[in-house]
C-alpha cells in the first residue's frame, strides 16, 4: 500500500524550520504586521466556515442522536479526563506547561474537511460525520477556553474568560453568524470554491505556526525540551489517539450501532483541529513565545491522525458485504 506525505504537514516542517533560522520576521521587532495579519485571517477563516454550515443540514443531522452525543463526549470529555488523570504527576513549571499543552489539544474541537473525507473514504455514515465536524467547532467555542481556564485560573496565570470570549465573539463568533446569515445567498458559491478557501485556511494557519515558533525560538522557549522529552510527547500523542480510538469502538459495540456508524464514531470522535488550535492558542495564550509549546503537541497529533486514519479507512473500504458486521479497528 502506497502512501503519499500530507502536503500541509510538509508545509508545517518547512515553516516551522524557516522560524528556526529566520525568527527576526515572527518576533517582537518585527517590521511585517503579522498580528493583524493573522487576527483579519482568523476572522476570514470562521466567515468562510460558517458561510459553507447548512442550518437544514445541521437540523436532519439532530436525529442520530445517541451517535452525536458519543462523538462529542469523546471530543469534549473524554479526552480531557484522560489528561487530567495525569495532573497529580505534575512536579516543575516544565511539566505545567507540557501538561498544559496536552489539555489544550485534548479540549479541541474535532476537524471538518479532514473527518468527512476519511469517513467518506471507509464507507462510513457521511451526513452524520458532517453534522458531528460541523458542530463541533461551534461547541468548542464555548468549551474550550472553560477547560482551559479551570486550570488557568488555579495556576495564577492571567486568564480573564470575559476578555477571552469577547475576543471570540468578535475574531470567531461574529463572523460564524455573518457567514450563517449570508449561507443561503453565497453558500453555493462557497462550495464551489472550497478548495481555494481551504488553501487560505491553511495558508493562515501557516502564517500563525510560523510567528507562535518565531517567537518562541528567540526565546529560547524549548531550549528544555531534548531529544527524549520530544520522544515521550510524541509516544503520549501516539497513545492518547489510539485510547480514545479504542474507547469509542468499545463503546459503538456496546450500543449496537451500525458499522458505518461506528466508523464515524471512531473517526470523528478521535479527531483534533489543528486550525481551531491555532486560532485559539493565538486568542487564550497571548504571550507569542509560549505558543510553541502548545502547539507542539497538536501539530503531532495532526500528522499522525492523518496518516493512521488514513491506513484504518483503505483497509476498511475494502471491507467485503459479509463481514460487515466486523470492523478493522477491532483486530
Amino acid at each position: 500500500m502506497k502512501f503519499k506525505i500530507d502536503k500541509f504537514i510538509l508545509s508545517i516542517i518547512t515553516v516551522v524550520l524557516t522560524a528556526y533560522f529566520f525568527p527576526q520576521f515572527g518576533g517582537r521587532s518585527s517590521p511585517l504586521p503579522l498580528e493583524k495579519m493573522a487576527s483579519v485571517g482568523v476572522s476570514l477563516i470562521f466567515f468562510f466556515y460558517g458561510l459553507k454550515l447548512s442550518p437544514e443540514k445541521i437540523k436532519t443531522g439532530l436525529k442520530n442522536w445517541r451517535l452525536h452525543l458519543l462523538v462529542q463526549a469523546c471530543t469534549f470529555l473524554v479526552f480531557p479526563i484522560i489528561i487530567l488523570c495525569f495532573y497529580p504527576l505534575i512536579h516543575s513549571e516544565y511539566d505545567k506547561n507540557i501538561w498544559l499543552a496536552f489539555l489544550f489539544l485534548a479540549a479541541l474541537p474535532s476537524t471538518v474537511s479532514s473527518s468527512v473525507v476519511m469517513v467518506s473514504m471507509a464507507k462510513g455514515n457521511i451526513p452524520a460525520a458532517i453534522f458531528n465536524a460541523s458542530i463541533s467547532g461551534l461547541i468548542g467555542i464555548i468549551v474550550t477556553p472553560l477547560w482551559l481556564g479551570l486550570f488557568l485560573n488555579n495556576t495564577g496565570t492571567s486568564y480573564d474568560l470575559g476578555e477571552i470570549y469577547s475576543k471570540l465573539i468578535v475574531e470567531v463568533v461574529v463572523p460564524v453568524i455573518v457567514g450563517l446569515l449570508l449561507h443561503r445567498y453565497w453558500g453555493n458559491l462557497a462550495q464551489k470554491y472550497n478548495s481555494y478557501l481551504t488553501l487560505f485556511d491553511k495558508s493562515i494557519i501557516l502564517l500563525i505556526i510560523y510567528k507562535s515558533f518565531a517567537s518562541s525560538f528567540e526565546d529560547n522557549v524549548f531550549s528544555g525540551i531534548d531529544t527524549f522529552d520530544f520522544t515521550v510527547i510524541a509516544v503520549a500523542v501516539f497513545g492518547l489517539f489510539y485510547v480514545v480510538y479504542f474507547l469509542s469502538g468499545y463503546i459503538s459495540n456496546q450500543l449496537g450501532f451500525s458499522i458505518e456508524d461506528k466508523i464515524t464514531a471512531q473517526f470523528c470522535g478521535t479527531k483534533k483541529s489543528l486550525v481551531h488550535g491555532t486560532v485559539f492558542a493565538k486568542i487564550l495564550f497571548p504571550n507569542p513565545s509560549t505558543m510553541g509549546i502548545i502547539l507542539l503537541p497538536i501539530m503531532l497529533f495532526h500528522a499522525f491522525q492523518i496518516f493512521i486514519i488514513s491506513f484504518i479507512a483503505t483497509k476498511a473500504s475494502n471491507r467485503k458485504e459479509e463481514n460487515q458486521v466486523s470492523y478493522v479497528g477491532e483486530k
